[in-house]
């Protein structure tokens, strides 16, 4: 039989997706090449539901905060509005007319901060970055009735990259992250609405930025991983705590499995905890595809199923759905949802180049989620916006 001759096509890929690549091109591969592909499409990237681009925010932002109100409207405040600038601008997402409509000033700008719905219906937020990398003690109250920002209570301490957690007896607990001069804190502190003031509590056993923090289903609040030190001096964490709002403590809990920062937390229908993602000392170039589940009932954390796209710096992104199911939707260019029952991840289909890393999520009225901005695939603080439809 004559040698049968193959043209082999390498097409570099920076700055170009594989469909507009291999537009019109129509080549004969390899056996080898086929067997390749073949192995390929067999692995499951099963897709579910949709998301599908909405109207633009009215400025392109990062590391901000996105809040649904009682309303059913969504608070979009501060954050990067380029590489080195902070917002004082918010905005408000009417989900009935599907748009982004304007808002008064911040009394201050801010990025890297935290914006917590309180039992009245309004908005604490605190702490953050101004530019220059100053951290913030000053914090303030969002009023949807009146559309407007007013002064409250200051930090005991500047911060900026904390934790903010709603507790049940509606104060808000803030913990760690770092304030001037990159020092790392372990200080934390509650908000009580009652009076506008903070006041100390704790403090949390070791110094932490990147952390997570969710309130479990007994009132407790978990603190995961996360770092302290830069560069050379970086510590990344395995460490968990946990917060009893009752006593005022933290006290040591369970070692993850994998030590991380820049992940995020979800508490699931049934009590348990999702750990997904971020990375290792190497940052973009150490993300993680892991997760682990945390068990409240024996203390516990254990190796959970592997995402189908690594994932970091997406810390608030992954909502729980009415379904019982988990949206993960930041820290990566496409969206995965999480489902408890069959312990797997299934790949989102439409839009497949969200910008991915700080961006904000927010679960609508509706059961559907609304993805705003971040940064990622080379581009910088984005305007962009979806939504996740089921």
């Amino acid at each position: 039989m004559p040698a049968r001759s193959y043209l082999v096509l390498t097409v570099p890929l920076t700055r170009f997706t594989l469909a507009t690549a291999l537009v019109s091109l129509s080549i004969e591969i390899t056996p080898q090449a086929a067997a390749r592909r073949k192995a390929t499409d067999a692995q499951p990237q099963q897709r579910s539901n949709a998301i599908s681009p909405t109207r633009n925010m009215r400025v392109a932002r990062m590391a901000h905060t996105a809040t649904t109100l009682r309303d059913g409207r969504v608070l979009v405040a501060g954050g990067f509005t380029t590489e080195a600038h902070a917002a004082h601008s918010a905005e408000v997402f009417d989900a009935v007319s599907d748009r982004f409509l304007p808002l008064p000033r911040m009394r201050a700008m801010r990025h890297s901060h935290t914006a917590t719905l309180l039992p009245d219906g309004t908005v604490l937020i605190v702490g953050g970055y101004a530019d220059g990398g100053r951290t913030r003690a000053e914090a303030e109250i969002f009023d949807p009735s009146t559309n407007t920002f007013s002064a409250t209570g200051s930090l005991t301490t500047a911060r900026a990259g904390h934790v903010a957690v709603a507790l049940r007896d509606g104060m808000v607990l803030i913990a760690g992250g770092v304030s001037d001069e990159w020092k790392f804190l372990s200080s934390a502190e509650r908000y009580d609405p009652a009076t506008g003031r903070f006041s100390t509590t704790g403090p949390m056993t070791l110094q932490r930025e990147s952390h997570t923090a969710v309130i479990l289903h007994d009132g407790k609040v978990l603190i995961t991983g996360g770092h302290r030190g830069r560069r050379a001096e970086l510590i990344l964490y395995s460490s968990t705590e946990l917060y009893d709002p009752a006593t005022g403590t933290f006290r040591r809990g369970a070692e993850m499995q994998v030590r991380r920062h820049k992940h995020d937390a979800v508490v699931l229908a049934d009590g348990q905890v999702l750990v997904s993602g971020g990375s290792d000392e190497r940052d973009n170039a150490g993300v993680y595809r892991s997760t682990e589940l945390f068990n409240p009932a024996n203390g516990t954390f254990s190796a959970g199923p592997q995402l189908l796209r690594g994932r970091y710096k997406h810390n608030g992104s992954s909502l729980l759905l009415p379904t019982g199911r988990v949206l993960l939707a930041g820290g990566a260019s496409e969206a995965e949802l999480f489902d408890p029952r069959r312990a797997t991840f299934d790949i989102v289909s439409g839009a497949n180049r969200m910008a991915g890393q700080f961006s904000a999520v927010a679960l609508l009225h509706t059961g559907q989620v609304l993805i705003t901005g971040g940064y990622g695939n080379d581009r910088g603080p984005q305007a962009s916006a979806w939504i996740y439809r089921r």
